[in-house]
């Protein structure tokens, strides 16, 4: 039996997302997250037409990481005895699809209403299907006990709800794990109650996001909302604005902007499915006045041309069928409409015929890599050809790296060990008068604490 904490990285090294961390403390394993590494993936394979079509392939290029006794596919006892998942992202959730189905996958209550409901509205594939999965929800305040760790789960602000930093107590001490946070949304008193919470434990090593070490831009949703209100204003067109479907604090943005203007905003209905989820499942969400309900006056719902729908998809425009439009009659009204409306739903255009004086707002993060921006161009063309400008207003869902460096002055680690970023020496150098040790993780290799 080993005497002293293990930390072995297999993902959210040298890249944003993909995190998979096991923590080894005497006879117990377990994960802080499983994602889905979309930098490495992308290395491979390009959606739709090439695509991973067995489990087999992603051990291939080490995108699932080749261990044993923690895949469904294998006919053996599991070897770990949790997974701690932070929040709803693909990037931190997904691939516990790949997980023998006996090991409990603890998370947030919210975050296993939103990976439910995405993975109905979703096709099923090979990379995310939450089905069968043994979910044990939890809140702040609770201390799950697994073997000789006990972990303390504390709200986080991010950009999708139900996000949470882990306070972890093992035998060599205690560590924080931050997932993703940040100090500049609209509920920055969560993370700085994590933050309370993880200096209070003193911890012999932490393990921090470090995403915007070279994309930091000062805003705040707040400010998000009034650059909306201001465009909406002068815009005597129809309003198209892309935003991630799971990001109610955008929602609530978009939606507050659009009312003030006298307009109804409609949204999809995978994303009316999501609000509908949440509002009716989740307590918190439910009694929040800030986020509307599908009944909203101001709310509508946009139903896509295409031949066949999903049986959730009837199901809700029959619940809803006075508040639903198609894009003939949003054509018809283009001066009272906000639409949410992502680059995958420009073909809609056509019918819709965007009139002189309309635009559109991009409230999702700027492209990042080589495939990001050839859909980029073709947007842009597209853009081009109906004579829309395009405005870009948006927050990023993680810390900032002077909140961050504050963040690890004020808790104290002995040890840092920075993931979820594309330049460790970056900070590295930044954060290198702290009194913490930083060490800059490379992938399988196993950090005693």
């Amino acid at each position: 039996m080993q005497s002293k904490t293990i930390l072995t990285f297999y993902g959210g090294v040298n890249e944003i997302g993909g995190n998979k961390v096991l923590l080894k403390d005497k006879d117990t394993k377990i994960f802080l997250d499983f994602g889905m590494p979309f930098a490495l993936r992308g290395q491979f394979y390009s959606a739709p037409f090439l695509a991973p079509k067995s489990e087999k392939s992603l051990l291939e290029f080490d995108i699932l990481p080749r261990l044993s006794g923690i895949y469904e596919s294998e006919n053996s006892e599991p070897e770990i005895d949790a997974v701690f998942i932070s929040h709803s992202h693909m990037d931190h959730a997904a691939y516990t699809t790949f997980l023998k189905k006996s090991i409990p996958v603890y998370c947030g209550e919210t975050t296993k209403i939103l990976l439910e409901a995405l993975s109905k509205i979703r096709v099923r594939n090979l990379e995310f299907n939450v089905k069968d999965i043994q979910f044990k929800p939890f809140r702040t305040g609770d201390k799950i006990q697994i073997g000789s760790v006990e972990v303390e789960p504390v709200h986080v602000d991010h950009s999708v709800p139900g996000a949470y930093g882990f306070v972890i107590h093992t035998s060599s001490g205690s560590l924080a794990y931050t997932g993703d946070f940040r100090l500049h949304g609209t509920r920055p008193e969560m993370t700085k109650d994590f933050i309370e919470k993880a200096k209070e434990a003193k911890p012999v090593a932490m393990i921090p996001e470090g995403t915007n070490m070279a994309g930091a831009e000062i805003s705040s949703e707040p400010e998000v909302e009034k650059k909306l209100t201001k465009i909406i204003k002068g815009t005597s067109g129809i309003v198209l604005v892309d935003f991630a479907r799971a990001d109610v604090d955008r929602l609530r943005s978009v939606y507050q902007a659009a009312k003030r203007n006298g307009r109804n905003l409609v949204i999809p209905l995978k994303q009316a499915y999501l609000l509908e989820a949440l509002k009716q499942k989740d307590k918190e969400l439910r009694k929040d006045p800030r986020i509307p309900n599908l009944n909203d006056e101001h709310i509508m719902i946009f139903q896509k041309a295409k031949k066949r729908y999903y049986v959730w998809e009837r199901e809700l425009m029959e619940r809803y069928q006075t508040k639903v439009v198609d894009s003939s009659k949003i054509a018809k009204k283009q001066s009272r409409m906000v639409l949410a409306f992502s680059f995958y739903d420009f073909e809609e255009l056509v019918e819709i015929k965007p009139k002189p004086g309309s635009c559109y707002i991009s409230s999702v993060s700027e492209p990042y890599d080589e495939e990001m921006q050839i859909d980029y161009e073709r947007m842009t063309n597209w853009l081009n050809h109906y004579g829309l400008p395009l405005y870009h207003v948006h927050i990023s869902g993680h810390i900032m790296p002077l909140q961050l460096k504050e963040t690890l002055q004020a808790i104290k680690p002995k040890q840092i060990f920075p993931i979820h970023g594309a330049y460790p020496e970056l900070f590295s150098r930044f954060m290198s008068n702290l009194k913490s040790k930083i060490t800059l993780v490379e992938r399988e290799k196993e950090y005693t604490v």
